[in-house]
């Protein structure tokens, strides 16, 4: 038998090492275990291209013909009414001014981050007792005008990206009103207008309502305001958001309609004489929150649904409300803070990415004993944020799995970008969300990479917070049914009831 020299016995441990390391490395991208799911990049690309051209003049305005919601789930209580109301997308409402696909997504990504930021800002009053109404002292007697100085918090409105079409008024009137689950107050611009911005619509004028009625300084509706003052008996309020974009007006009782599914009198909202933002056409607001003063809370409802189509579609889907669960929903806890009412919180636990579980500390996601941590569900931020350690881990282990994809430089706040330009197509490993109980949503590979540009630039579409405070935002959310099940404490995310 031959033997080896040192030299060659060295070699061959060398060769041995290096081959058996190459093999894992590539086990690791190709692995069969690796659970993935296909991007399909024309087919974004193209619908990128189209939201550019779209004319929403083109089309014929929100039917309002839905007498029942996309579904409904028998089991749901028969003592309610269920209502339902077409759900479309921004482009649906206002054509672009941009030209091309990347100055569009910056847009949208600065407005994103001017949300964030103040939905961090109204966690952190809230976290530490902040009334908004101690952030500037409110003089004696009050004009509309002294109310619409801007007050540093609340929500950015300018990110709205999503609108429904509701009835307001005896006779209703239409209106296209912003859908925002991080808000309670609900309002619309009025006649006469101390300053309006240009809407889609003809301003509502309570004169020509039979059931407009002002809301007296003593009532609980006006007591229940953050900030609110009193003039000749009647209840004003004033909303104020983190862009600076503000209304302020007369708080009321009115009615509100769902198409041809039902109506509601008594529903308490601004009717806003003084408005200033970046609204987008839409006449005013629908708050979702869970506050006293949202459409939801009022109105009793034991749940609501809806789902969000993608940005760049012209498609639409429903906001239904008392419609229970879809069957096939992805059960996760919906968890609520002593500290502010107003969020949806999600018992979120982790991730996996291609079937494998990312490794994050456990309980980073959960609420503290004070009100501090914790993930909210909001339809008015685009983009997913995490804690920076919860979002490093995920990001590497996404990275981990694309070796093969040709990476290209970060933009804006995407750190994780890859060039697809030369691809129809591409395989991703699947990103899932956990909730505990061995409850998880796989997302589709268009709700976490995402065009950026028209030639076909993706990035991956989370982004790291500072704050304590982690948001699942509409890009996460696409395509998906999110059901809210207030009387049971639950949320149900369904993939095929849109």
């Amino acid at each position: 038998m031959a033997s080896f020299s040192s030299s060659s016995k060295h070699f061959l441990l060398f060769s041995v090492s290096f081959f058996s390391l190459l093999f894992t490395s590539s086990l690791a991208r190709l692995s069969p275990q690796t659970t993935t799911t296909t991007l399909d990049v024309s087919s974004s690309l193209k619908q990128a291209q189209h939201i550019l051209s779209f004319d929403p003049q083109s089309v014929k305005p929100f039917a309002q013909t839905l007498n029942q919601p996309l579904f409904f789930n028998s089991s749901s209580s028969s003592s309610v009414s269920v209502f339902s109301v077409p759900l479309h997308s921004r482009g649906s409402l206002r054509k672009t001014h941009h030209t091309d696909y990347k100055t569009l997504v910056l847009s949208r990504l600065e407005r994103d981050s001017a949300r964030v930021d103040s939905l961090t800002t109204k966690f952190l009053l809230a976290l530490n007792g902040v009334q908004k109404s101690e952030l500037q002292p409110l003089p004696t007697e009050i004009q509309p005008e002294e109310l619409s100085t801007p007050i540093i918090s609340g929500i950015s409105q300018g990110s709205g990206e999503y609108f429904s079409r509701i009835g307001v008024g005896n006779p209703a009137k239409q209106y296209y009103m912003v859908l925002d689950t991080g808000s309670d107050i609900n309002w619309l611009q009025c006649e006469p207008c101390t300053d309006c911005y240009q809407q889609s619509d003809p301003i509502f004028n309570p004169s020509g309502s039979s059931t407009y009625s002002p809301v007296s300084c003593g009532s609980t509706q006006c007591s229940s305001l953050e900030v609110s003052a009193c003039r000749s008996g009647k209840c004003l309020y004033q909303v104020s958001y983190g862009d600076g974009s503000f209304t302020v007006g007369e708080f009321a009782t009115e009615t509100v309609s769902f198409g041809n599914s039902g109506n509601i009198n008594g529903v308490a909202l601004g009717c806003g004489h003084d408005n200033e933002g970046l609204f987008v056409g839409a006449a005013g607001l629908l708050g979702l929150g869970g506050g006293s003063l949202s459409l939801t809370s009022q109105i009793k409802a034991t749940s609501f649904s809806y789902c969000l189509v993608n940005r760049d579609s012209t498609g639409s889907s429903t906001l239904d409300f008392n419609s229970g669960l879809p069957a096939d929903s992805v059960i996760a806890p919906l968890l609520r803070s002593r500290k502010i009412d107003t969020f949806y919180y999600v018992g979120l636990t982790g991730f996996s990415v291609g079937g494998q579980p990312v490794n994050i500390p456990t309980g980073l996601f959960d609420i503290n004993d004070s009100g501090d941590g914790g993930v909210i569900l909001d339809c008015g931020t685009a983009i997913t944020r995490l804690k920076t350690q919860a979002y490093n881990a995920l990001r590497d282990a996404f990275v981990k799995l694309t070796q093969d994809l040709p990476t290209t430089s970060g933009v804006a706040l995407f750190d994780t970008c890859y060039d697809l330009s030369s691809r129809s197509s591409v395989k991703v490993p699947t990103v899932s969300l956990h909730f505990g109980d061995g409850k998880s949503l796989d997302l589709p590979a268009k709700n976490y990479l995402i065009p950026v540009d028209s030639p076909g630039t993706f990035c991956f579409a989370f982004a790291p917070t500072s704050s304590s405070l982690s948001i699942i935002g509409n890009v996460q959310q696409q395509g998906t049914r999110v059901s809210y099940d207030l009387a049971n404490n639950r949320i149900g995310f369904s993939s095929h009831k849109c």
